[in-house]
């Protein structure tokens, strides 16, 4: 029976909160649940019935900690997350990891009983993955990797005003009546209307006893991307005529998709690699069955995502505009994977790096290594150090290791901020991640930006040759 046993009040933190899926199942849950509700920003926010807003940075995991206190079910709704840095070194999916990762460690450390994540598709078995759908993997095998029981649910396309895939569909049609698409507009894919999606995630807040898989959930309609195009036309009332050609260029596909819908390259490549696949559930929608849901036809979420963008659009041209955030945000945020030998933890990585550094940028740099594990770092022949990195003790692991950055001639005054070098062991001990959070430059930031921005990325880029040849 749907919802049978969602009546249950519980207290829900819902990563997420501000977006797409995540305002949606605020509104939905606070009628019957305590919802902490997390979202970067939280100054102004309010919710409805009995909302607490907490704000969160999930690359921090102290942030992560605070913020699930007291959750008894914690709902992960993030998707390659960005930070809020001036710079960013790193990829998407290794910025998505850092953050799942803080995320599982804090639900565990919290008590949490119970994750429940909104993943992506999986194409069938046999199919190699894009880095887009690969994430989702990582993260969902992340997520369970601290022993908090998990329930996955797989969605592909969720069709919904405000939604990133329908906001560039409406967008395409809109501006196009007549489309060559490339050959992955004859892909196959199922989606779900954004009220069914909710609808599902708030049964799986409320069935503990189903945790420990992952179930797709889909509307009843399969089509092809081409097909999805002219239905999204037909709902805002026009007529759109795609014609497919037998190519397949990913970088002609970003430029086209992200030219006429105006979206930035970065939210268009990811979805764009992923859909040379066929994104159709195979499992039989067990959990939606199990459930009682009878999810809305393909037409139906269109017209209804049609309808809610253009009201949305109407009550933001009466609504105050809005006060532009400050632009002296200078932070970085660096994170690099790298590939490990077997056994090999994050304490043992952290180790060799402050071993290995002198010896690559000899004889330039000299690094000082106390028996705490403080690190400073000088430069031929200054005798004050360029950073001073401190050991903290107490918030290390064997899979984890954090150094603070606590002074040198090239940090900046980084406020309340914490600036931080950390390695951390992820996905079972096949990879550590290292990662700079909240570093801020007190060199001029277009000569950091081109001298010591590069010259890190550099480091680590011979560094992790360094490990393979270790591990060889």
């Amino acid at each position: 029976m749907l919802g049978s046993n969602s009546g249950k009040d519980v207290r829900v933190a819902i990563a997420g909160a501000s977006g797409f899926v995540g305002k949606a199942l605020l509104a939905k849950l606070a009628a019957e649940h305590e919802v902490i509700a997390l979202a970067r920003e939280t100054a102004g926010r309010s919710g409805p019935g009995r909302t607490e807003w907490r704000s969160c940075d999930l690359f921090s995991l102290r942030d992560a900690e605070r913020a699930l206190a007291g959750a008894e079910v914690a709902v992960y709704l993030v998707h390659s997350m960005m930070p809020s840095a001036h710079l960013t070194q790193g990829r998407f999916d290794d910025l998505d990891l850092i953050c799942a990762d803080n995320f599982a460690r804090a639900a565990e450390s919290c008590g949490v009983r119970h994750i429940v994540y909104l993943g992506g598709l999986l194409p069938a078995s046999g199919h190699a993955l894009s880095r887009h759908l690969e994430s989702r993997f990582e993260v969902e095998r992340t997520l369970a990797s601290r022993g908090v029981p998990v329930t996955t649910l797989r969605a592909g396309l969720i069709i919904g005003a405000g939604g990133s895939s329908f906001d560039m569909m409406a967008r395409l049609v809109g501006r196009l009546p007549f489309m060559l698409g490339p050959r992955w507009t004859r892909s196959l894919t199922q989606p779900i209307a954004l009220e069914d999606a909710v609808t599902l995630l708030e049964v799986a807040i409320g069935r503990p006893d189903l945790a420990g898989r992952a179930y797709d959930i889909a509307g009843p309609d399969v089509v092809s991307y081409a097909d999805m195009l002219r239905m999204t036309g037909a709902a805002q009332g026009k007529r759109t005529r795609v014609i497919t050609l037998p190519i397949s260029t990913v970088k002609l596909s970003l430029l086209w998709v992200s030219v006429i819908t105006g979206a930035s390259q970065t939210l268009v490549r990811p979805l764009v690699e992923s859909l040379s696949h066929d994104m159709v559930a195979t499992d039989g929608l067990v959990f939606q069955k199990d459930a009682g849901l009878v999810a809305r036809p393909l037409r139906d979420a269109l017209e209804g995502a049609v309808r809610d963008e253009a009201a949305a659009k109407a009550a933001k041209k009466r609504a105050a505009p809005r006060v532009r955030g400050s632009t002296s945000n200078r932070r970085v945020c660096s994170v690099q994977r790298l590939c490990v030998r077997s056994g090999q933890s994050a304490s043992d990585v952290a180790a060799e790096y402050v071993e290995w550094l002198p010896r690559f940028m000899r004889p330039l740099l000299r690094v000082a290594v106390d028996d705490l594990r403080n690190c400073r770092f000088y430069l031929w022949p200054l005798r004050t150090p360029l950073l001073v990195l401190s050991f903290a003790r107490e918030r290390s692991s064997a899979q984890r290791q954090l150094f603070f950055v606590t002074g040198g001639l090239l940090a900046g005054d980084a406020g309340s901020a914490r600036p931080r070098l950390e390695f951390r062991t992820v996905l079972g001990g096949a990879y550590v991640l290292a990662a700079v959070h909240d570093f801020v430059p007190r060199l001029p930031w277009f000569i950091y930006k081109y001298t010591q921005a590069l010259v890190h990325i550099l480091v680590m880029r011979a560094f992790a040759r360094q490990l393979m040849r270790g591990a060889g």
